[in-house]
């Protein structure tokens, strides 16, 4: 990987108003361009990243995944070349400036993916909730079972070579986003690591794990995929 590459943030954002222009501003200077993904938000998400100095796309059918895909739609449609993409969710749990950490694994190992890893002596209190907590557990415990995988969480905030991550056809459009590419990177041999991140308690309420139904239906979607890969030859 070359010294200076292009990287590129790709920010799924619904209804993020409060949140977004401090996850933006806290994004370091090494970023060519943040892109940050309107999942059909009502408020005023749109204009604040804008006013942050983000590029905004717009995505009207809800989907965490549908969010992503439509960020690597705009990358994709771009004259100019992109060497890394990070994910990087919009509610300002996760800190922004922890991207320098991310990448150096790629642009100093030449490793393919990395993964944000919020262990558990960086977590702020309540930032992570009990179904969180075991669903990562259950997922990783059974990617470790299936895939001999090193992996310890599924943490939104990831980065990955963009020629990888193309290669990986990803193709959920809501929760198993996630794990479907930790999957692939498994079936397609990439090298990954994880980096120790810290991690807070968000800015407003999950979509996910601040929902009844948003848990039950994240874990269904995760555990879908796992053994989706587990059985398939």
């Amino acid at each position: 990987m070359k010294t200076n590459p292009i990287i590129r943030v790709i920010i799924p954002a619904y209804n993020e108003a409060d949140s977004i222009p401090l996850v933006i501003k806290a994004v370091p200077s090494m970023v060519t361009e943040i892109i940050v993904c309107s999942n059909n938000s009502n408020d005023d998400t749109v204009i604040n990243a804008r006013n942050a100095g983000a590029t905004v796309v717009e995505e009207s059918t809800p989907g965490y995944g549908n969010a992503c895909l439509k960020g690597m739609d705009y990358v994709a449609s771009l004259p100019e070349s992109t060497d890394i993409i990070v994910f990087l969710d919009g509610d300002y749990s996760d800190y922004p400036e922890q991207l320098v950490e991310l990448v150096s694994p790629i642009i100093e190992k030449d490793i393919d993916f990395v993964i944000g890893s919020r262990v558990k002596e960086l977590r702020e209190a309540g930032s992570m909730t009990g179904p969180q907590i075991f669903g990562n557990w259950l997922a990783t415990s059974l990617m470790r079972l299936f895939f001999n995988s090193r992996f310890t969480d599924l943490g939104p905030f990831r980065a990955i070579k963009y020629d990888k991550l193309l290669e990986l056809k990803m193709e959920d459009r809501t929760y198993g986003w996630t794990v479907e590419m930790q999957l692939k990177a498994l079936k397609k041999s990439f090298t990954y690591t994880e980096v120790s991140m810290k991690y807070r308690n968000r800015i407003g309420v999950s979509k996910v794990s601040g929902t009844v139904k948003g848990a039950i239906f994240a874990g269904v979607k995760i555990l879908t995929w796992i053994f989706k890969y587990g059985f398939k030859k």
